[in-house]
């Protein structure tokens, strides 16, 4: 099977990976603003069910529509695993972020790529460097670092818990979604799975979503709500064409920066406008375990192991 090679155009991919960086790293102030005015599964539905209809209307533009036909039990067992992993990803998130700050939720949810390497190797049979198993341990170590200052700091440790508790479900179903997918692009598309997933998961969250409450929106929150809608269909495009064209270990370590870009968005809207959002507590071990998350991370994606030598 022949493997992809990246077209080579390195100025477009790194300007790519940062726009993914980018979108990532403001989703959660967005959603934190939504939540002010909606219900998670309202916001959850609406943001599958924009991404559907995007979605359909540019396969079908492109006339990729045929490609679902003839999909066998297997494949259709694994459109299921991702479907619900995702659904339970964007609630996990959305629900753990309603217990914390958004610098908080965008650190904690980096376990999500870690669990996912686990999975590679558990699965697919991946090798790892021993660079790389020091960059996992970074990111563990820097996350316990993180979440132990954090906890300490927060006015109510149980509510903050429970955020962690969501987000970690969160980190869990967003690797099985992944590890589906990606055996799942051997007969589709990544946006025809995608789309798949957008139109099961706004089916079954349309019983919990209040679809009323959104022609209350007004100003921010409306505004909020389109961004976080925008934002999943551009991320992931951004994310897809990144990879396209430059190696996805050099993108990975650009995403790597994703919390720390979270904690300068954060920090700044709280400076611009006092009460928007909740300061974040960045004593010396919180700086200090997202600095490690970012360096295990950028560790992990860049760091290659050896080839495996002939005999």
């Amino acid at each position: 099977m022949t493997l992809h090679q990246a077209s080579g155009r390195w100025r477009l991919g790194l300007a790519l990976a940062v726009a993914t960086a980018l979108f990532w790293a403001s989703l959660p102030i967005a959603l934190k603003q939504a939540l002010t005015a909606l219900d998670p599964y309202t916001i959850t539905w609406f943001r599958f069910l924009f991404a559907a209809l995007c979605t359909f209307g540019w396969l079908a533009w492109r006339g990729q529509l045929g490609q679902f036909r003839g999909l066998e039990g297997g494949h259709r067992g694994l459109l299921a695993i991702a479907a619900i992993g995702l659904i339970g990803n964007y609630l996990g998130y959305l629900l753990g972020l309603d217990h914390t700050t958004p610098a908080n939720a965008q650190l904690l949810i980096q376990m999500a790529p870690l669990l996912f390497a686990v999975g590679g190797v558990l699965v697919f049979k991946e090798r790892v460097a021993a660079g790389q198993l020091l960059g996992y341990g970074a990111i563990v170590a820097g996350l316990l670092a993180f979440s132990t200052e954090q906890r300490a700091a927060a006015a109510q440790p149980e509510r903050y818990l429970l955020g962690i508790a969501l987000m970690v479900g969160a980190a869990v179903t967003w690797a099985g979604y992944a590890l589906a997918q990606k055996q799942l692009l051997q007969r589709l598309g990544s946006q025809a799975i995608l789309l798949v997933i957008y139109v099961a998961a706004a089916v079954l969250l349309l019983p919990l979503a209040t679809p009323s409450t959104l022609a209350d929106l007004r100003g921010v929150d409306a505004l909020a709500l389109l961004y976080c809608a925008f934002n999943t269909i551009f991320a992931y495009g951004c994310f897809a064409a990144a990879i396209e064209h430059w190696e996805a270990s050099r993108v990975g370590a650009v995403l790597a920066t994703t919390p720390m870009l979270t904690l300068i968005f954060s920090g700044t809207l709280s400076l611009l406008l006092p009460g928007a959002l909740t300061p974040e507590q960045l004593g010396p071990w919180t700086v200090g375990g997202a600095v490690l998350v970012v360096v295990g991370s950028v560790l992990a994606s860049l760091l290659k192991p050896k080839p495996a030598s002939r005999a």
